[in-house]
This record gives C-alpha cells, structure tokens and sequence, in this order.
C-alpha cells in the first residue's frame, strides 16, 4: 500500500505591505495616476506675493479713479477707494469721448483677430504638412521679418495708406495687421505635432477637398493653439497705441489713442487719466471672464502635445 505525501501549498504569491517608512516615503517622492502634488508652506508663501503684485496695478488704478487729483499727490497716497469713482469715470468718458473710441477698438481689434486666425492657420498648415519648393526658403523669410523694427516700416506705410486714401480711416489701422509673422511660425510649430499626417491622408483618400480638409480636419485639430493665438492678438491690437496715433486722428481713435488726450494737457488730472485707464482695462477682463476656460484649456492642450 503506498502512501502519498502531503502536498506543498504554493507559496502565496500576494506581496507583503509595506511598511510604514516605505509608504511615507513612497507618498512623498512618487505621484500616482490621478494624484496631486502639493505644495509647502513657501510655495503657498509665493504665490501670495505673486498674485498680489499682479493684481495691486490695478487694484491702484482703481483707488486712483475714485479719488481727486489732490488725494492723489497726497504722501501717503491712499491705499482705499473713495467715493468719487462714478463721477470721475463720466468725465473720462466725455472728455475723450470714449463712446466712439471703443467701437472703434472693437472694430479694430475683432477684424485682426478674426483675419490674423483665418490667415495664420492656413499658413501654418501649408508650411507644416504641405510639400512644395522653396517651403524652407519661404519660412525663413517669414521669421526673419521678426527681426525688422517695426518703427522702419512707419514712414513708407504711412505714405502707402495717404496714396490710397485710407489716411485718418480704420482701414488704414486694420489691413497692414491683417497677418503676422509670429502668428504663422506659432501654428505652423503647433500644427507639425498636433496634426498626423494619417489623418490628412485618411481625408484624401475618403476624397476630400483641400478646403473640407481644413474645415474638418485641421481647424478642430488647430483649434486649442487659436484660442491662445487669438487671445494674444486682441490683447496686442487692443492696447496698440503707436500706429494708431500715426493714422488715426482725433476725429475718428481708437481707446488707446483717445486715452492719451486725458494726459495730452499741461497739468493733467491723475484721478481722470486713471478713471479713463480703467474704463479701457474692463473690456479686456470681460473678454478673459467669458472665454478664461477655453483659453486656459487650449494653454494645456497644447502643453500636453507632447
């Protein structure tokens, strides 16, 4: 009669927890799937000082728009609002007359973005994914024109838009921007790793047109990078003052060019040149406010490409 030996169990196979010190030190040197870092006391530290400053500018010109001239001057000057915001802000607004000025920014600032996308998205593209001669050539003549002081180009411009008789019109502030050689090389670099060629050849082969391949494809793939470019266009065409002041007259500015009639006098009244600096900060806010989380979110998109 043979007898069988027991059986060896397997060994268990499940590893040991581990212990206190590697947990602790595993939670503070390794970030997991769906972990946040979190920061220490200095970092809190920082970013308090940080977003102080940045937003102290403007929480001074506010103080300074609620205030006469006299408190203003005063050392020390006034670190709260006082009660002559709303009063200060009517006699900004008639004074330079600031009703027209804005629509005219409006004007101004909409057209080149709007024109600025639709033109350095097409660009972009062709200069990313499209093949043709000279491709190489063309693309360094574009960034070299970054290198151009824009001030060179002031006076042949300005005898460009008098021949044309643009002189003194929005046209004359509006078509020289239309398109711009940072934003080409900007779509153009985002464009060469968020857009595979798989998909343009997947288009094509389905038998798309060039144009139903940018409408379909490469407006939705670029649409992350145009909300950043866009933002930063109507932020620049917004504030521009220079060329402006050039080409527009009094008759017919922009807010910028209107803001510096407020100051344009031999003892200007502080509290109304910061009333009038407020009311041109607002309409960038709200801007911010309404499209803040597709801009941020297209800021993100296109850090993670990578």
């Amino acid at each position: 009669m043979t007898t069988t030996s027991p059986t060896k169990t397997a060994p268990d196979l499940v590893p040991a927890p581990p212990t206190a010190s590697v947990t602790k030190r595993g939670s503070r040197f390794k970030i997991g799937a769906g972990r946040q870092l979190s920061g220490g006391p200095f970092t809190y530290l920082a970013l308090i000082v940080v977003g102080l400053g940045s937003i102290f500018p403007l929480y001074w010109t506010l103080v300074a728009a609620s205030h006469d001239q006299q408190r203003v001057l005063d050392s020390p000057p006034p670190l709260i609002p006082g009660g002559r915001l709303f009063s200060n802000l009517q006699s900004a607004w008639d004074q330079a007359h600031l009703g027209k000025a804005i629509v005219n920014s409006v004007i101004v600032a909409g057209c080149i973005t709007a024109a600025t996308l639709f033109f350095c998205t097409l660009a972009g593209y062709a200069f990313a994914k499209m093949r043709f001669r000279g491709r190489g050539v063309l693309m360094t003549a574009v960034i070299a024109t970054l290198t151009i002081p824009p001030q060179l180009s002031v006076v042949p411009l300005f005898m460009m838009m008098a021949d044309i008789g643009w002189g003194g019109k929005l046209e004359s502030v509006i078509f020289p921007t239309l398109v711009g050689a940072f934003g080409v090389f900007f779509m153009r670099q985002y464009l060469l790793e968020a857009l595979p060629y798989e998909l343009i050849e997947a288009a094509k082969v389905d038998g798309a047109s060039n144009i139903r391949i940018v409408w379909n494809v490469v407006l939705p793939a670029a649409r992350p990078a145009m909300m950043v470019l866009g933002m930063l266009t109507f932020v620049q065409a917004w504030n521009d003052f220079f060329w402006p002041f050039l080409a527009l007259n009094q008759e017919n500015p922009t807010l910028q060019v209107a803001l510096g009639q407020l100051s344009a006098s031999y003892t200007p009244d502080q509290s109304i040149v910061m009333a009038g600096a407020l009311i041109s900060t607002l309409p960038l806010l709200l801007v911010f406010v309404i499209f803040g989380k597709q801009i941020v979110g297209g800021i993100m998109a296109g850090a993670v490409k990578g």
